[in-house]
């Protein structure tokens, strides 16, 4: 009988799966970082314990594509500095990926708050023009000129964290216990120029960044980067803290009663 490939594999299809993934080639993205300071308070009011606000109140844009064994990929994150335990870190808010098995792989296995956008960098000469957009509305640009070539920095590691649950059955709060997973990535960098430019946040009742307002752009740059990444759970986490925050991880159409106030 023909095989079915729905049907189980066997163990050591499993440990060769497993093997063939600890082995990947280094994957080259190209992209731009733009970072800037905004409101201590917007800060604070987005991030779920047990996080806390990191030593300065930033926020990180990565807009990047890659060329995936063949298959262009486009990989973006809003992030808002944060810190547990003494370490100091980003917490995304969310992360647009093109393709479906870019999103599934970092949402099931480290919470990351990964939804399917429209992800591009493009660049002519030193022009350069990064967007990241869902429902037709391109909720982040970052524009300008390659101003020069930077030093390229040595091996850097990065932190992020991700809160993992799923949510109830029942639609009653959680299946089990969230966890705070501390996601740890070793960065290679062998291109890095800095750009002059502007950040634009558009409203989006479905991506909100536009609430965490430029204040000071800190830097905009382009480069091309690899790194690794392993995960660890650092804790369990209170199912009530964490409630009320679970509407970052999904498109909730009530977020339109969340457009910022206009005086009239």
């Amino acid at each position: 009988m023909a095989r079915v490939r729905y049907g189980p594999r066997s163990e050591a299809e499993i440990q060769a799966a497993k093997a063939g993934g600890g082995k990947l080639p280094d994957i080259w993205s190209t992209g731009v970082v733009a970072v800037w300071e905004t409101d201590p308070d917007v800060v604070a009011q987005v991030l779920p314990p047990p996080l806390k606000p990191g030593e300065r109140p930033l926020v990180r844009v990565n807009i990047s594509r890659v060329d995936l064994f063949g298959h262009p990929l486009g990989a973006g994150s809003v992030a808002v500095s944060a810190r547990h335990d003494g370490v100091e870190g980003w917490y995304p808010l969310v992360m647009p990926m093109t393709t479906e098995r870019a999103l599934i792989g970092g949402r099931e296995v480290f919470g990351e708050p990964k939804k399917l956008g429209d992800v591009t960098v493009e660049r002519v000469g030193d022009v350069v023009m990064a967007k990241l957009a869902r429902h037709g509305i391109a909720f982040v640009e970052v524009a300008g000129a390659v101003s020069g070539a930077l030093p390229l920095p040595g091996v850097t590691e990065k932190t992020d964290f991700y809160f993992k649950f799923l949510p109830a059955v029942d639609g009653d709060g959680f299946d089990g216990d969230p966890v705070l997973v501390r996601c740890t990535r070793h960065e290679r960098v062998r291109k890095l120029e800095a750009m002059t430019g502007s950040v634009v946040l558009r409203e989006s009742a479905y991506d909100p960044v536009a609430d965490l307002t430029v204040r000071r752009l800190v830097e905009i740059t382009i480069g091309e980067k690899t790194s690794d990444q392993s995960g660890q759970v650092v804790e369990r986490v209170s199912a009530q803290a964490l409630l009320p925050y679970i509407h970052q991880r999904y498109d909730d159409v009530q977020q339109i009663l969340d457009a910022p106030h206009r005086e009239a």
